[in-house]
């Protein structure tokens, strides 16, 4: 089956039918929605200047931005080619990597994100949702942006993974094995989440993990199962989002984190999280979590390598009701407006610029 042929035939099944779709090989959606050489090349720079942050060599922030997840296409463009402009105008101090995060993990059940149910509507076209995700992240890249998403259905990975430059291991996942191999083979930096409950051992042991060599099963690009050898990822590092205790991002929950890491003979890395817990599930104190990691980079802490912000078009979060949902807002968690999210990192690059 080409991949034209599995990208329609969705539309053609029955209800049953539809209990077991098929779908496109890897191999195939690549040739559909193929990357350039030049592209492959500017997400190789993209992941080099990553790798050039983590290791202290770059001393910009980076700062992975966006909204908590994508349902509409072409609000995610405009939102994308307005980052792109600020992108540009904040380099010297800030590396903007947008979020274009295509699965939603969900705590029981809902809404699973574009790649699985693009139509928003409970039909799970999962063809045409692989199809819009990487069509997506491609002309994003087209942009000049990195991608950045959050991997949670390994089997995702390989229809995708030579578009991104850095991968969200979330808090749900972080403790598994399955994420773990995955993190090991993958070419872009990889961030693990503390858990949910604020632990941030499990991180760490993620990491350990992460970079060593597995073998494990895995998709191959042609579809087949394959037993995958990976020859482990030293790019990885923590992202602090709080837990259930409350916020991880103060100067003492920094100090904390740096001396557990230390004592596991990792390398220092520090993203915080500024929505979730760290936020109090108050998408507006972002930027009191923002201002708050700033002021401990102004102090020469470098450990603290990158924030996350959650953020689109417009403020707020709407319920999932299709055919009548607003432009540019997002359907999961709540999130920053542009107008918020271009100040604020028009603020952080000045004030780094004065360090």
């Amino acid at each position: 089956m080409n991949a034209h042929t599995a990208l329609s035939v969705s539309h053609e099944l029955s209800t049953d039918e539809a209990a077991s779709m098929p779908l496109p090989t890897p191999l195939e959606l690549q040739r559909e929605v193929p990357l350039s050489a030049m592209l492959h090349e500017r997400v190789e720079a993209q992941r080099h200047e990553i790798r050039d942050i983590l290791e202290g060599r770059d001393d910009r922030l980076l700062v992975v931005v966006g909204p908590c997840s994508i349902h509409d296409p072409v609000a995610a463009m405009e939102y994308a080619q307005r980052l792109a402009k600020l992108a540009d105008r904040v380099r010297d101090r800030l590396l903007l990597v947008m979020r274009v995060y295509v699965e939603k993990p969900r705590t029981t059940v809902g809404w699973k994100g574009l790649a699985y149910d693009p139509g928003l509507d409970g039909q799970s076209d999962m063809c045409r949702g692989l199809e819009l995700s990487r069509r997506l992240m491609r002309d994003i890249v087209e942009l000049g942006l990195p991608v950045a998403t959050e991997l949670l259905q390994p089997m995702i990975a390989p229809y995708l993974d030579d578009l991104l430059a850095w991968v969200a291991i979330g808090a749900r996942t972080t403790e598994s094995q399955l994420h773990r191999e995955l993190a090991s083979g993958l070419k872009s930096a990889v961030g693990f989440k503390n858990a949910t409950n604020g632990d941030l051992q499990v991180a760490l042991d993620a990491m350990q993990s992460a970079a060593h060599p597995h073998q494990h099963f895995a998709i191959g690009a042609d579809g087949r199962p394959v037993m995958k050898q990976t020859n482990g990822n030293d790019m990885t590092h923590v992202v602090l989002r709080g837990g259930h205790g409350g916020p991880n991002y103060d100067a003492d929950s920094i100090a904390a984190a740096r001396k557990a890491i230390t004592a596991g003979g990792l390398a220092v890395r520090l993203m915080v999280d500024c929505s979730h817990a760290n936020a109090r599930k108050d998408h507006r104190r972002q930027s009191e979590v923002l201002l708050d990691v700033l002021a401990q980079r102004e102090t020469g802490d470098r450990a603290l390598i990158g924030v996350m912000l959650e953020s689109h078009i417009h403020e707020g979060k709407q319920s999932l009701t299709p055919g009548k949902l607003r432009y540019g807002v997002s359907v999961t968690d709540a999130c920053i407006g542009w107008e918020t999210t271009e100040h604020l990192l028009t603020l952080a690059a000045e004030r780094l610029a004065r360090v």
